[in-house]
């Protein structure tokens, strides 16, 4: 094409800013769609645009609305450039993470970037790391080259006209969102966030998970609708909850509680697309079979263990919140708030929480404390820890972490377990030479993934059986709780897993003494309740409002979400106006890290002490200085100090990521 030709051309239609823009969001939308809809490659968006050509057209609206405001400037092209890019990284991010687990990409993704950073390399390769980083330096050269060289508009830009176009798009958009609401085509609730995304659209939906954060305010909240619900629901007679503590546990001879949170455990012969050699896990059908237990609705699905934990910790739906949203990473991170912990404490409970994976991770370091908890053990205060395949820590580690912290106290103690050995990504490669479960799969890639998984969750089977023969011996009496966070993120749909939907799970009430046998399905936030109501215990506000509240009642979210809004919202008019809630001063690890002595030997440092571990450095201030893990009693120092400096030496914990200091010894 000759400069004459181009110059016709762009003056007849690239020069048509708008007309740009109607085209580069019809095409942008479509490719969103086809990257979020994998099952049939490269077609998925052109048959949503067919089947659902209404709500197509919603989001291409969207994105239209955001392009237009690239016409209000000079340098148009770059504008629009650098829009056209945020749309794509949101549909490719959006792509990429579906390949990972079966939950959508969100707002909520970014802010917990760093956290994903940390895992990254167990998803995905190093040369697909080295990639997306050469790519992402080839877009940043290419917008320096692009708003260096790129076209300009010399005249003056008809601010007034393109404003008012800009105007009459985004009025046009919101118009038409509203009406398709109004007519149920589009929805602002998503019970299901993975089935919305292919419902409504990544536009539409991402920008939900944005605009849509924390509860919203119930349209009757008041003083008076709080106290009628506390009163109604028999949590308080007065309509205020008043914070009081006693020593009811030892008094009554109550239990120690254990909380064990599976990562991703179901029952692996519920999947129906793969045939299994022998069962996986005979341990728990064994328990399943003798115990009370039943289905466990989770408000996760393939990722998310944060909000199962939410749920079972605090008796409240993650559903009251914006999609896709982590009470962890948000609200619970600065706000100490009533939770199952801080009950049981009120009670004369030690409270204790146990990680084998990193304390930083969904800031549990932060939220724990803020919720009631005496202790934290992550895998930062463990040793010798043994690593799948994968590289996340095994399970079986935590039965003496759990012991310990039973031995901490001389009370009882409500321990709060999070395991992490099921973790994906399950690996399409052969990783597991001889493998003790055998998987018959369609595909090879799929038999390695079934088969990868299925033999992390045998292998978390013998570790529940070990924990409760060690339980079963002790004199102390025991209630241990048992259920998966989540499905593992294997690309299961509904027709695959033989279960009411992708969201259930299976738990178990074990105890060391005798208890009625009772089966009933559950929410993650109702299990807590159900808990501590069998064992006598009618103790915290959500935890009486749901045991004494009908689960099936219309009322009955309507209560517990105002009760919810009010506590962690509103103006705490469940507790008389004030919250007597405060951080718990939360201690890392259950067992003192302690220096007894530092030495000079050829003229390098040494630190004898207690409990160290492969994480424990010395520090000088915040400095992280090189050191050895030599034992649990001695570390080695492998650079230079100021002599004079040694007795300012003190060990840490480190974050094994970053090098952050999440405690150092007094």
């Amino acid at each position: 094409m000759t400069k004459e030709k181009w110059k016709n051309f762009y003056d007849k239609y690239l020069h048509n800013s708008l007309l740009v823009c109607l085209v580069v969001s019809f095409l942008l939308n479509l490719i969103i769609e086809t990257l979020a809809r994998q099952q049939i490659p490269g077609l998925g968006g052109f048959i949503y645009m067919f089947t659902n050509p209404l709500v197509f057209l919603a989001n291409w609206l969207i994105i239209l609305a955001t392009l237009s405001v690239a016409t209000l400037f000079r340098r148009r092209a770059f504008v629009m450039a650098i829009v056209v890019l945020i749309w794509m990284l949101i549909g490719v991010a959006n792509g990429i993470i579906l390949t990972q687990r079966m939950t959508p990409f969100t707002v909520a993704d970014m802010t917990a970037a760093t956290e994903g950073a940390t895992i990254i390399t167990n998803y995905m390769s190093v040369p697909e790391l080295v990639a997306i980083a050469v790519v992402m330096v080839l877009v940043l050269v290419g917008f320096v080259i692009l708003f260096i060289k790129g076209p300009k508009k010399k005249a003056h830009v008809n601010i007034k006209r393109n404003l008012l176009a800009v105007i009459l798009i985004i009025a046009c958009t919101f118009g038409y969102t509203i009406g398709m609401i109004k007519i149920d085509k589009l929805s602002t609730f998503f019970g299901n966030l993975a089935y919305a995304y292919t419902d409504y659209g990544v536009p539409y939906c991402f920008i939900n998970t944005w605009l849509n954060q924390g509860i919203s305010k119930p349209s009757d909240y008041s003083e008076e609708a709080v106290a009628k619900v506390v009163k109604d629901s028999g949590i308080a007679t007065k309509g205020v909850v008043t914070r009081k503590t006693s020593n009811a546990a030892v008094e009554n001879d109550l239990p120690n509680i254990l909380f064990l949170q599976l990562e991703s455990f179901i029952d692996p012969t519920l999947f129906n697309n793969i045939k299994i050699s022998e069962d996986p896990i005979p341990n728990y059908r064994k328990l399943m079979a003798e115990y009370s237990g039943g289905s466990l609705t989770v408000p996760a699905c393939g990722a998310g263990t944060a909000n199962t934990e939410f749920e079972a910790m605090t008796g409240l739906s993650v559903k009251f919140f914006g999609p896709g949203e982590y009470p962890f990473k948000a609200v619970l991170k600065d706000l100490p708030a009533e939770s199952v912990a801080t009950d049981l404490a009120d009670m004369g409970y030690g409270t204790h929480a146990i990680h084998n994976h990193r304390a930083l991770f969904y800031n549990r370091n932060e939220v724990f404390d803020n919720i009631g908890y005496d202790t934290f053990t992550s895998v930062e205060y463990m040793s010798d820890v043994e690593k799948t395949p994968k590289n996340w820590a095994k399970d079986k580690i935590l039965t003496e972490h759990i012991l310990d912290a039973m031995k901490s106290t001389k009370g009882p103690d409500y321990i709060y377990t999070i395991s992490v050995q099921g973790h994906g990504k399950y690996p399409e490669e052969k990783m597991i030479a001889d493998p003790a479960i055998q998987v018959t799969a369609d595909t090879e890639e799929m038999k390695n993934k079934y088969e990868y998984y299925i033999n992390q969750v045998h292998e978390m089977d013998q570790f529940v059986k070990e924990l409760t023969d060690t339980l079963s011996a002790m004199d102390e009496k025991v209630v241990l709780v048992m259920y998966g966070d989540h499905i593992p993120a294997l690309d299961v749909t509904e027709d695959d897993y033989d279960a009411k939907d992708l969201y259930q799970t299976q738990y178990v009430i074990w105890s060391n003494f005798p208890m009625k046998k009772k089966t009933k399905d559950l929410t993650a936030y109702q299990l807590p309740a159900e808990v501590l109501g069998r064992l006598g215990i009618k103790k915290g506000t959500t935890t009486r409002y749901n045991q004494n509240v009908d689960h099936d009642s219309p009322e009955y979210l309507e209560g517990l979400k105002l009760l919810g809004y009010d506590m962690l919202y509103g103006r705490n008019y469940v507790y008389g106006g004030e919250s007597p809630y405060k951080k718990a001063g939360m201690k890392m690890g259950v067992k003192e890290i302690k220096i007894e002595k530092i030495v000079s030997v050829g003229g390098k440092f040494y630190i004898k002490g207690k409990n160290f571990t492969e994480q424990s450095k010395v520090t000088l201030g915040n400095h992280v200085l090189k050191t050895i893990y030599l034992g649990p009693e001695l570390l080695g120092l492998l650079e230079e100090v100021d002599p004079n400096d040694a007795s300012k030496m003190k060990v840490s914990q480190i974050d094994r990521n970053n090098d952050t200091i999440i405690s150092t010894t007094e």
